[in-house]
């Protein structure tokens, strides 16, 4: 038997901040929904793939050095330019756009509304624009 991937879950201080930010900044969809719960996915992959966000929790406000994240992926450069530039406008961006040697490619950070780091990329082995894997580009 080989284990699937399914969720991850997280406590949030504000569960309505934080479902309206994964929607709007990530693209995420609500699949389900009870008191204190919510259930977020890609659009099409909801019964691969869900984002837990639980109310009440402690909030996370990550160190400087730390860059524990989520990742998305979007389909080119520009696309990141375009969403760092948005996410300086609102004061949440944290990593300026960079390019990283292989296989992290192109990205920048921002800050969701708990204190979690987004990652948002282009040219990693994984999404959009993904290369196969391997040792050099």
């Amino acid at each position: 038997m080989r284990p699937v991937m399914t969720h991850l879950a997280f406590h949030v201080r504000d569960l309505e901040a934080c479902v309206a930010f994964y929607r709007d900044w990530c693209g995420t969809v609500e699949v389900h929904r009870r008191e204190g719960v919510a259930w977020l996915a890609e659009p099409g992959k909801e019964r691969d793939f869900i984002f837990v966000l639980l109310e009440g929790g402690p909030g996370r406000d990550q160190a400087a050095g730390d860059y524990s994240h989520l990742g998305f992926a979007l389909d080119s450069r520009d696309a990141v330019d375009v969403l760092a530039e948005r996410a300086r406008a609102a004061g949440i961006l944290v990593w300026e756009p960079r390019q990283d040697p292989y296989p992290a490619g192109y990205y920048c950070g921002v800050k969701d509304p708990d204190g979690n780091m987004i990652e948002f990329s282009h040219g990693q082995p994984l999404g959009p624009g993904a290369e196969p894997l391997s040792e050099s580009p």
